[in-house]
């Protein structure tokens, strides 16, 4: 086809054919095919904030640093469908909206910070500290790696989080709760009560006869669903991870020394640290001066008096060369002997004179306590390349269509045959198979696919790989009347005792309200035992009794003082009580415990307050979503914004 339409146009004619024909197919494209080539305006735009739009590349890249930051979190793979069970893609559209309302909110109120304030938060930010405490500059360098961030993308986007902080602040900034709210809050969780109580055991229901034979072919009939066995798998399974294949004792005191050799001063050392002051001065001038006064006679205390200045307002900690932000200061700070002051030092808000109060010298950690450590990292490190190795050896036979046996023997491996699990995990007696790798991960794999499958390769989340096949499935059966027998009797038996037993405490409650006391009632039921229980909270008991579970204590708070009731025992018992105190204890709220329902209460209102502030600064701005686009980025099909 090309040869004959190269030949074709090497005449006038032909060229000129070839032309209308050409013409002709893309005026077709343009009408009925591939319009958008030349309309794509629009195309990358997910929602409208005001005057800013959110692209759908802005929305995937936020979408995939929090899929990955829950994946962390949660060590092990997270699907798409299992974030949006979550909501996570509601999360960060709802993230990114309010972040556009809030940065133009911030614009509007001419907001703006200091390079020296953003570089002292992010020196002080605990998330950038190393072991020492300080500001770590490989620690921050990594930490913006992994998030696939610049260092001017960072800084960026930490001066918009800053502006966007300061208008929250603001709102929630001395929020005061009602005295009244703490009080009732206070008074709910703070009160207790003191029961006198006994416990019916299930035999105090009676004989229960044995069910007529049409009965309880009823009871089974109609709760059959019950009495259903699990689907169970026979599972084929290959895991490699670094864990399993590392071997440290294979490592040499060679390899470790050169490793140790390699890291220390990074991994084991504690870098040199200095306690340095400074005074600031407008301009270099006025530090020359104040310079000059110090070869006067004058001392560094002095021209802080000088200045109206303490101590404290000159110290800026006890710091490593990297924390200090400023470079030049550091440079200078760093090439002073102990006690020395610093010739005027150009800054980046001024000139300053340093002093360095103390010195302290680095330090690193002897090979011999570290060996272990590095042996360990070291095999580790060669069991990923392993892995990788054997990975790509398995993923070949696999290829060349052999089964996963076949494919781990040839690579000197040995998988895994589980004869019967459930989705749940356990064996067809009930117990948890043991020892499974990845376990969630696989199950929920292992049960969406079927015999014969080509299943995707699992990955694990320290590095590892994990291979499967389904070798068989018994599906999920209908257990017959004759097999369940007893224990369709035994829940029938169970079901009788408790009604019997609800009858009978609440004949007991009656009498109980009618003036007969727990004693009394607990002799006529056969010298059953008086129990007394007190400091009963909501929380539970401050010595928690026999009987009082979470139900039963809930429903000691159902009654009034004097007030009886009764529930039912996990046991299949029941306690019968009777409330003998009530102590609502007098607000304080002082206490270390009224102080954190305080805190609680009043991060629940900020957050209402935030809430109801940013609806408002939306609805002013106009939000308009395109749900297509969200539907197509994020894989689900929500409904509305």
């Amino acid at each position: 086809m090309l040869e004959f339409m190269r030949a074709a146009t090497q005449g006038l004619i032909g060229r000129f054919i070839m032309a209308i024909v050409m013409g002709l197919i893309i005026l077709s494209f343009v009408i009925w095919g591939i319009g958008d080539i030349f309309q794509g305006f629009g195309v990358n735009k997910l929602a409208q904030v005001g005057s800013v739009e959110i692209t759908l590349d802005a929305y995937r890249n936020a979408y995939q640093t929090e899929l990955q930051r829950l994946q962390r979190r949660a060590r092990r793979n997270i699907t798409n469908e299992e974030a949006r069970l979550f909501g996570l893609d509601r999360q960060v559209l709802s993230r990114l909206v309010s972040d556009a309302a809030l940065d133009q909110q911030a614009r509007a109120l001419d907001l703006a910070l200091s390079d020296q304030d953003i570089s002292k938060a992010i020196v002080n930010d605990p998330a950038f500290k190393g072991r020492g405490g300080q500001f770590d500059r490989l620690r921050f360098d990594e930490i913006l790696r992994d998030n696939g961030l610049s260092e001017k993308g960072f800084l960026r986007e930490q001066r918009s989080g800053y502006l966007r902080n300061q208008i929250t602040d603001a709102l929630t900034y001395g929020v005061q709760l009602p005295k009244t709210m703490l009080e009732a809050i206070h008074r709910y969780q703070t009160e207790t009560r003191s029961i006198d109580y006994l416990v019916l055991p299930p035999s105090a229901a009676g004989v229960i006869p044995a069910p007529p034979p049409e009965d309880l072919q009823k009871y089974f009939e109609d709760r059959k669903q019950n009495y259903v066995t699990p689907e169970f798998r026979s599972l084929v399974v290959l895991s490699l991870t670094p864990a399993a294949l590392a071997k440290p004792e294979n490592v040499s005191d060679a390899d470790a020394q050169k490793r140790y050799e390699e890291v220390k001063n990074e991994r084991f050392g504690a870098p040199e640290k200095r306690t340095v002051e400074q005074i600031l001065y407008a301009d270099e001038p006025s530090a020359a001066e104040a310079h000059a006064k110090l070869a006067a006679g004058k001392s560094f205390d002095d021209l802080l008096k000088e200045k109206g200045l303490t101590q404290k307002d000159a110290d800026l900690g006890t710091v490593t060369r990297d924390g200090l932000a400023d470079k030049g200061v550091a440079d200078a700070a760093f090439a002073l002997a102990e006690g020395q002051i610093s010739a005027p030092v150009k800054a980046q808000f001024g000139t300053v004179l340093l002093r360095v109060a103390k010195i302290v010298p680095s330090s690193v950690k002897p090979f011999a306590d570290v060996a272990v450590e590095l042996k360990r990292d070291i095999a580790m490190q060669r069991a990923r390349a392993e892995i990788a190795r054997l990975h790509d050896a398995i993923e070949d036979q696999r290829a060349s269509g052999k089964s996963l046996a076949e494919a781990a023997g040839s690579a000197g491996l040995e998988p895994r045959t589980i004869a019967a699990i459930s989705a749940a995990g356990a064996d067809p007696q009930a117990a948890p198979v043991g020892d499974i790798t990845n376990g969630p991960a696989l199950l929920k794999a292992a049960f969406a696919s079927d015999i014969g499958v080509d299943n995707d390769t699992l990955k694990i989340a320290d590095g590892g790989y994990q291979w499967f096949e389904i070798a068989k499935i018994d599906k999920v059966r209908q257990k017959t009347f004759d097999e369940v027998k007893p224990e369709v009797e035994k829940a029938w038996r169970d079901d009788e005792t408790a009604k019997l037993l609800s009858a009978k405490t609440a004949a007991l409650v009656k009498k109980i309200e009618a003036g007969d006391s727990v004693a009394a009632v607990a002799a006529a039921e056969g010298n059953l035992g008086v129990k007394h229980a007190s400091d009963v909270k909501r929380g539970g008991a401050k010595e928690p009794a026999d009987g009082l579970t979470p139900n039963v204590v809930a429903q000691i708070f159902n009654v009034g003082l004097r007030g009886a009731g009764s529930a039912r025992m996990d046991d299949g018992g029941r306690v019968l009580f009777q409330v003998v105190d009530v102590v609502v204890p007098v607000v304080d709220l002082e206490t270390a415990a009224a102080s954190a329902v305080s805190a609680e209460v009043k991060n629940g209102l900020a957050e209402d307050v935030l809430s109801q502030y940013m609806a408002k600064l939306e609805d002013d701005l106009g939000v308009k979503v395109n749900m297509q686009a969200f539907k197509a980025a994020s894989g689900g099909a929500p409904d509305a914004y």
